[in-house]
């Protein structure tokens, strides 16, 4: 008996035992609770198939489905002070920054790239904020800066992808010095005759809003996204008034001409393309490359044939 329970039983349950799914297969909505299976919300670019509600993107993934066959090139940003004030809460600055680092697999809260969109050279900014709720510290505002520098090197657009929740208060003033840091980095393009181009994501606040994000020569922003500098809650305490139904929301700055445009995360890439294409005078966008008539390809068939 000792034999069956001790070997054989063991053995026969790990055969027909069931399987452990892994966590990070399903992914439910915010919004409207659906399950979402995490192969769908990818091929989605991460907003819900059932209620179209925007979720959280990384700026690496929202490259790659911008740029043409996703292929771009990171460019290199100055590393700034790691810890310049030497803050400390529950945690050292450094160790939070080596969780985040961890968590999200970047360095910093920005990723700034370069490459083609739809056949168009352009310089992108994108801010991830789930990397230390996408704050704005010295290293954002270096990545500004060598972002502008490097549209005017190549004369080409700049389109930047904010999401953040404000300064970040483990650098204190030197984050908030990033406010007139960024807004001379802007000038730098409008100087130099370069389209700046800002897509506001959920959500976008604090110093952010107040700096670099509101600046752009066409502002776009996706749907839903909160869009501020305080919070309706802080500002229904402030006031003690009931502030209207969707208030600080996409949708309601499009109304109120805050923004050009609200533009869904699937159109977003046609969207700027033909924006591009357009501040910089240039043709209409081009779906596909069609062949060559036949009769053109049999003349120009005779040509090679002579030569």
């Amino acid at each position: 008996m000792n034999w069956i329970s001790n070997y054989v039983r063991p053995k026969i349950n790990s055969l027909f035992s069931r399987r452990e799914v892994p966590d990070n297969l399903w992914t439910k909505c915010p919004e409207c609770d659906t399950m979402l299976f995490h192969r769908e919300l990818a091929d989605g670019l991460n907003v819900c198939s059932n209620c179209d509600h925007h979720m959280l993107i990384t700026p690496r993934d929202r490259f790659h489905a911008l740029y043409d066959g996703g292929l771009f090139t990171e460019v290199e940003v100055p590393e700034p002070n790691a810890d310049p004030l030497g803050f400390r809460d529950q945690k050292k600055y450094p160790e939070r920054m080596k969780a985040a680092q961890k968590q999200t697999g970047e360095k910093e809260a920005m990723l700034v790239a370069e490459g083609k969109m739809g056949r168009t050279h352009v310089v992108t900014a994108g801010q991830d904020f789930s990397f230390m709720g996408g704050s704005m510290g010295m290293y954002v505002g270096n990545a500004i800066i060598a972002a502008a520098e490097r549209a005017v090197k190549k004369k080409c657009p700049m389109i930047l992808f904010s999401a953040a929740g404000g300064a970040r208060m483990q650098e204190g003033i030197l984050s908030l010095m990033q406010m007139p840091r960024t807004t001379v980095a802007v000038q730098m393009l409008k100087e130099a005759g370069l389209p700046y181009i800002v897509v506001l994501t959920h959500p976008t606040t604090g110093g952010v809003t107040a700096s670099y994000a509101m600046l752009g020569d066409v502002q776009i922003a996706e749907p839903n996204a909160l869009i501020c500098f305080a919070g309706p809650r802080v500002i229904e305490q402030t006031i003690r008034e009931k502030l209207p139904e969707g208030f600080q929301r996409a949708e309601y700055l499009l109304d109120h001409g805050m923004l050009d445009r609200v533009t869904h995360r699937k159109d977003m890439r046609d969207e700027l393309i033909s924006i591009v294409r357009m501040l910089t005078k240039q043709t209409p966008p081009v779906a596909a490359d069609l062949p060559a008539p036949a009769s053109e390809r049999k003349e120009a068939a005779k040509e090679d044939s002579t030569t």
